[in-house]
């Protein structure tokens, strides 16, 4: 069996256990952190950062987690909301007052959260170098009609998700949506997080390695009538180019153990590891329920809360919320258990608009070693 290096707690040895199986069989280089009371009591790593398994996966390798970026992006939004400087119930246009046109001065800002504002992707054809775009990507969407009548619907906003919460909180404060991560959030937890990834860290990054099928929808989210907009391989996450945008929804760089240093503040009221960045009341209101249904992007029942979902029945606890990444990365937040597990790898799978076992396997490794 493969061996993984880090540090496990003997209670947890099952996610240990539940990695190294998943080394041996799917993954190539992967890492898996699990923080409980907001304290790491999992932080592994093992395999390679390329496909030949030449190169060793380290401590503080990286990689492009694609839409587990989106709970980071979240929880900008949440920090300003709890600081009063952001109110999730105004109209996005009181920020933004370009995006009131066409039939759009009703949409508020937890619609855009909450994936029911009508804008899951751009009329207007796109190219992967208008991703690259701040201003262009974001003047569309503000000058576009919504799909359906915001916040009657939930359809999974791929790669729009980004731009539109990104833009309010650029609008809000000042600053780019990843230069307030890093500095309002990642930079007092020590979180190891970029949204937009600066040069000096390119020789810790595991390329993605794509799935056979070389799937062009972004997130895989998108059913094959409706194709994603703009199409873009995989392997765009590899480029120059993609690592040094913003693209808030899909390419933040990091790997478990920063994903869970940020993530675990939810699970633990506002505050991890002596840094407070909400209220408890703040943390709770991810689970504000803005959609339950059928998706009519992904297809599939879902249940959306502020820039997560969160659980409806399906897991051991109901304060619980979640996301994931195209290709298998995924973020579970348990505020009952106070338990943050996450889950991050270079191998992609594709295995349909939500992912494969892997995660859920990691998971499951770690609820065992909690009741433990």
């Amino acid at each position: 069996m493969v061996e993984t290096s880090g540090t496990c707690t003997d209670q947890f040895a099952p996610v240990r256990e539940a990695l190294a199986a998943s080394l041996d069989d799917k993954d190539v280089g992967a890492s898996v952190a699990v923080y409980l009371d907001g304290e790491p009591v999992v932080d592994l790593w093992g395999g390679h950062l390329d496909e030949a398994r030449t190169v060793p996966w380290e401590r503080d390798t990286l990689t492009n987690t694609w839409s587990t970026t989106k709970t980071m992006t979240a929880m900008c939004a949440l920090v300003l909301a709890d600081r009063g400087e952001l109110d999730l119930d105004a109209r996005v246009a009181r920020y933004w007052p370009e995006f009131a046109a066409n039939g759009k001065d009703d949409v508020l800002v937890r619609h855009l959260l909450g994936h029911t504002a009508g804008l899951p992707t751009w009329d207007e054809p796109m190219t992967v170098e208008d991703l690259y775009d701040w201003p262009t990507a974001t003047a569309r969407l503000a000058a576009q009609a919504p799909a359906w009548k915001p916040g009657t619907e939930g359809g999974y906003h791929a790669i729009t998700y980004g731009y539109l919460v990104g833009e309010v909180v650029r609008r809000v404060t000042g600053r780019t949506l990843g230069a307030f991560f890093a500095e309002e959030i990642a930079g007092p937890l020590g979180g190891d997080f970029h949204i937009g990834l600066p040069a000096e860290h390119d020789h810790r990054v595991a390329p993605v390695i794509a799935p056979p099928e070389r799937v062009l929808d972004p997130d895989a989210a998108l059913p094959r009538d409706r194709p994603g907009n703009p199409h873009f391989p995989a392997e765009t996450a590899n480029t120059e180019a993609w690592r040094r945008a913003e693209i808030p929804a899909g390419n933040g760089h990091g790997n478990a153990r920063s994903v869970a240093a940020v993530q675990s503040v939810l699970s633990c009221g506002g505050t991890a590891r002596g840094v407070r960045l909400l209220s408890e009341a703040g943390c709770e209101r991810v689970l504000e329920e803005q959609f339950t249904g059928t998706d009519s992007v992904l297809g599939v029942p879902m249940r959306w809360g502020l820039g997560y979902g969160v659980s409806n029945g399906q897991l051991p606890n109901p304060r619980t919320c979640f996301w994931g990444g195209w290709g298998g990365s995924m973020v579970l937040v348990d505020m009952d258990a106070r338990l943050t597990v996450a889950y991050v790898m270079n191998r992609m799978l594709d295995a349909g608009a939500l992912g494969d076992d892997r995660a859920f396997l990691i998971l499951g490794a770690a609820y065992e070693g909690l009741s433990g």
